[in-house]
């Protein structure tokens, strides 16, 4: 049986910025962490469903426009000496200032748009109503974001939040607490340390020290795994599983994300992309199967819709169009996208169907743009690579935010219960939604406002897979592959079981089960 006592270390490419979970979501580092330090209403299990975290129960008004909670008493916000801190109770202030916190649009949270127009009220300290304008089904799923301690960070004002200690001595409620953190003499976070929570107010963790260490290249974390100096790596790329000592003996888990990557057409930018059978020719002209193999080292899978196969609502029997590249030089042909001056471009009225597609400097991204490419070559297109750094905001700025891009190969994320009104519907054509395609399609239109407010989830999935149909007919995208997630530990930790999750960090619901020693009972 478990016992208490061990120490996990796990291995991580990069450095944590901002330990605060209404500022980690652009950071799988910082959002590890903060999913440990901090607690929220509501949690997601090993099965990916919702269950209660600080809550202790909720109920729904008939017109679902109404929800109250009501919050566990005696909730121990973590007890810290240095800062004087007495084991202050957490409670519905704290939640209101969170949520306040996250509406104000100067502290730039990513969750801001989760909650633009509803409304919070405190009932006492321990019950909290939130209420809404429009009934919208999967509302729950917005409750999962950690609750910042009021008595601390309201003392900081607005431009210095996110320069505040806090970011990097997190105080939580969660079952770890932070202990310590290490630099180097460049001042660069060599690692960061949590123990148990011992007021933690649901199962004691039996892992008794976690230590997160930081490396600039996954070469040297795999250099680290190997020689038993860490016991755990949050992300291995596909194509580096070879380099692990006994990888097949380690215990491997292929999480799946319910994410996707795709190359999203801006029609608007580009004249060949606003013709349908050039799209088509061009989805066609893609072999989805080669590149999971020579870029995700086989750890994925095609991706053909907007709603992976998990998903609530997934129509599995929607059209697929499949590799077929002489059907795609047939279709062009047809079309009458010739190469008339023999320079390997095809044409029409003095149009060419040649393009830049942008793209994440990321290595699996290049991968899959440079193959992509040759692909479209073979049948008469001409695309150039535009890579984009991910360590600024430019990839955001300059190209997603003002729709400055003829196509663009990126990931989408959805919850278990999706929402695809903010990737698809027409509203969200402006730089404040994500609908890349600039998507337009009054159908569509109608079918996402009325499934995100359907309670009943037969008729919603009913209403998704109607909307998938609508949308792959009209090809504003290009759907490649769900890579699979893996997160690599050894042997020596167990009850690490997790099925489905939304986000990396998901992986740590329920880390309070996690053990490393075995305790002998004596019959």
């Amino acid at each position: 049986m478990p016992n208490f006592g061990g120490e996990y270390i796990e291995g991580m490419v990069g450095q944590p910025r901002f330990i605060n979970p209404i500022l980690a979501q652009t950071n799988d580092i910082d959002s590890d962490l903060s999913s440990i330090i901090y607690s929220s209403l509501l949690k997601l299990d090993s099965e990916g469903e919702l269950v209660n975290d600080l809550t202790e129960s909720y109920e729904i008004s008939e017109d679902n426009l109404t929800y109250t909670f009501h919050i566990k008493k005696g909730v121990k916000w973590h007890s810290k000496k240095d800062l004087g801190d007495n084991k202050k109770e957490l409670t519905v202030d704290d939640i209101i200032y969170t949520i306040q916190t996250i509406q104000n649009p100067e502290f730039n949270s990513s969750l801001r748009a989760n909650w633009t127009g509803i409304r919070t009220e405190k009932i006492d300290d321990y019950t909290v109503q939130f209420i809404l304008k429009n009934s919208y089904a999967p509302f729950l799923n917005n409750l999962t974001f950690g609750i910042l301690p009021k008595h601390l960070w309201s003392l900081i004002k607005t431009n210095n939040f996110p320069l505040a200690e806090y970011n990097f001595r997190p105080v939580g409620s969660g079952p770890y607490m932070f202990k310590q953190l290490s630099k180097d003499k460049e001042g660069k976070i060599i690692s960061i340390e949590l123990e148990i929570n011992n007021d933690y107010y649901s199962q004691k963790p039996f892992i008794k020290k976690l230590v997160f260490q930081f490396f600039q290249n996954e070469e040297d974390v795999i250099l680290a795994f190997n020689r038993k100096e860490i016991n755990g790596i949050n992300y291995l790329s596909p194509d580096n599983k070879e380099m692990v000592i006994n990888f097949e003996n380690s215990n491997i888990h292929r999480l799946k994300i319910p994410r996707y990557f795709a190359i999203f057409f801006n029609q608007t930018k580009n004249k060949a992309l606003s013709d349908k059978e050039v799209r088509l020719a061009l989805s066609h002209g893609i072999d989805k199967n080669r590149l999971i193999q020579e870029v995700l080292n086989s750890e994925g899978s095609p991706s053909d819709s907007p709603i992976p196969a998990q998903l609530l609502g997934h129509n599995p029997n929607i059209k697929i169009y499949d590799y077929a590249q002489e059907h795609a030089k047939n279709t062009l042909d047809s079309a009458e996208w010739i190469d008339t001056d023999g320079d390997g471009i095809r044409e029409k009225e003095d149009v060419k169907i040649e393009f830049t597609l942008v793209i994440p400097n990321q290595k699996e991204l290049r991968e899959t743009g440079e193959l992509i490419q040759q692909m479209w070559k073979e049948i008469g297109v001409a695309v150039e690579i535009k890579e984009v750094s991910t360590e600024t905001n430019e990839l955001s700025d300059s190209y997603i935010k003002p729709r400055e891009y003829e196509a663009i190969l990126v990931a989408q994320i959805l919850n278990y219960d999706p929402d695809p009104f903010a990737f698809w519907h027409s509203s969200q054509k402006k730089e404040t939604g994500l609908n890349l395609s600039l998507y337009d399609n009054p159908e569509v239109d109608k079918i996402l406002e009325e499934a995100r407010q359907e309670s009943n989830n037969e008729t919603r999935a009913e209403k998704y897979k109607k909307f998938q149909e609508l949308l792959i007919k009209d090809i504003p995208a290009i759907f490649l592959y769900s890579p699979n997630y893996l997160y690599v530990h050894g042997k020596s930790i167990r009850e690490t079981d997790f099925n489905n999750i939304v986000i990396p960090s998901d992986r740590f619901n329920g880390i309070e089960n996690w053990y490393m020693k075995t305790k002998r009972i004596w019959k």
